[in-house]
């Protein structure tokens, strides 16, 4: 065979992700208020489209070339499968693959009233988050001994930074104040006793003593490890373990004790308004089942106007003008299909899960089930990262209250007696019912829990019960005391 160089003419077939599919992807990720911010700037910029008519029942005007063809192209999953698309995931966006009378029942419901037992209500969610200082300041009153130390506490409280540190000297603060230096220690002693811990600290290394005395981890050999964190930073781990006469295991123990603690306790309070949280699933009982829709509140209502299009059409006398036109409309024809495939998205997976999770929606969090995309998306037939588009920034209001939709996506964990394991949520539930039904002079330590939650069927360890009573905001068994002490139970 001869070498030199030729041309050859070849024919291949390959998927291509248009720009009109890109957007699609990015529109079923938005919440209903922001698709409600992009059809504001759509109306601006297409003077075909107008405000009228629902969502999803516009007019569309046939007689153009190529009006369609949005509705011909190719979905995102098939793109994955032929390896074109890699730069965004899947998005099941064919209409003729969709059933929307599958385990959707009747879209019909009306916008449930009340807050939910199982989670905050929308109003609480927009409402005002307290502040550290407002926080700190709640509980001064139930820890001082008189009205003086109160006073010069909450003057300290008002000197703490953001991260909850003070960064001015005591006996500065003593000075302003005109007390002696023990006094305003004292004050500072009932500041630092406060939740959460580590606040009124004057450095990283006494944020975290007092982390370490409140968890009664404060051993001689922490103690000797915190008083050298300038060796810790310098990676200096073999002296540290020398000096704190620990070995690898211990070591390594501590370090993670460590690692566990908040170097900024302050951090976690804010003090500004909190966003306003709007649905946009509305779920509520019908009989024995439940009625799903998209919350129309939140999105403009969509249409092609008709009457301009025709007058524009009949002024179109050159060509370029009826191209400009023709790309208007089809523009706005593809945009209402996509918001109405979008709808039609939204509720076959918030269907699914309202089916996955009935028990939580008729009997509350402790029937939440352990659920992944991945079975959402296999029982609906899409791809897993559109079901993640779907549940990413949407809420849905159902008569227990309002709950993103990643919410009912938990793993499971040890125990249960249908071979799944439990929900996470169902857990902290579980942990929470028995810390609330604890008497005062029987606090349950997290030893404790991990034997009674075994009793019941759930196998953990005790530092995952740990992380769960941490995660829904229950102190530990000595903060727990003290509070009951102090509110005299």
């Amino acid at each position: 065979m001869a070498l030199g160089p030729r041309l050859d003419l070849r024919q291949t077939q390959s998927l291509v992700m248009t720009p009109q599919l890109q957007q699609a992807i990015k529109l079923l990720a938005l919440s209903n208020l922001e698709i409600e911010a992009f059809i504001g700037e759509a109306l601006e910029a297409n003077p075909l489209l107008d405000a009228g008519g629902a969502l999803g029942e516009a007019e569309v005007v046939p007689d153009i070339p190529g009006a369609d063809a949005a509705a011909d192209a190719p979905t995102a999953d098939e793109l994955m499968l032929a390896g074109a698309g890699e730069a965004d995931a899947p998005l099941d966006l064919d209409p003729a693959a969709m059933d929307t009378d599958r385990d959707t029942g009747d879209w019909s419901a009306t916008l449930p009233a009340g807050s939910g037992e199982d989670g905050p209500d929308i109003t609480e969610l927009g409402g005002e988050a307290p502040s550290l200082a407002d926080h700190l300041e709640a509980q001064i009153g139930l820890v001082a001994p008189d009205p003086r130390s109160a006073f010069i506490a909450r003057h300290i409280i008002g000197l703490l930074d953001e991260a909850g540190y003070l960064p001015v000297p005591l006996r500065e603060v003593a000075g302003d104040l005109g007390i002696a230096l023990a006094e305003a220690e004292e004050a500072l002693a009932l500041v630092q006793s406060l939740d959460p811990s580590g606040v009124g600290a004057r450095s990283l290394s006494e944020c975290l003593i007092l982390q370490a005395k409140e968890a009664d981890r404060y051993d001689p050999c922490m103690q000797v490890l915190l008083a050298n964190l300038d060796l810790l930073a310098k990676g200096s781990v073999a002296q540290l373990k020398r000096i704190c006469d620990v070995d690898d295991e211990d070591f390594a123990e501590m370090m993670a004790e460590i690692r566990g603690y908040d170097p900024k306790p302050g951090l976690r309070f804010g003090g500004g308004m909190a966003a306003p949280v709007v649905p946009d699933i509305l779920v509520t009982p019908d009989g024995n089942g439940w009625d799903i829709r998209i919350n129309q509140a939140t999105l403009p209502r969509l249409v092609v106007n008709r009457s301009y299009y025709l007058s524009l059409k009949s002024g179109c006398a050159d060509k370029q003008s009826r191209g400009w036109l023709s790309e208007k409309l089809a523009d706005a024809n593809w945009l209402i299909k996509a918001l109405d495939q979008r709808q039609k998205t939204i509720l076959k997976v918030a269907a699914e899960i309202v089916k996955q999770q009935d028990g939580f929606f008729r009997r509350g969090v402790s029937e939440l089930r352990p659920l992944t995309l991945a079975k959402v998306a296999e029982a609906i037939e899409m791809h897993e990262s559109t079901v993640s588009r779907v549940t990413s920034n949407k809420y849905l209001n159902c008569p227990r209250g309002t709950f993103e939709l990643k919410y009912f996506f938990t793993s499971g964990v040890g125990g249960g007696t249908d071979g799944e394991g439990a929900s996470a949520e169902a857990v902290k539930a579980r942990i929470k019912a028995l810390i609330d039904a604890e008497a005062a002079d029987a606090i349950l330590s997290d030893d404790t829990l991990v034997d009674m939650l075994k009793a019941e069927g759930f196998d953990l360890a005790r530092r995952t019960v740990a992380k769960y009573r941490e995660a829904i905001g229950i102190g530990s068994s000595v903060q727990r005391r003290r509070a009951k002490k102090l509110a005299g139970v």
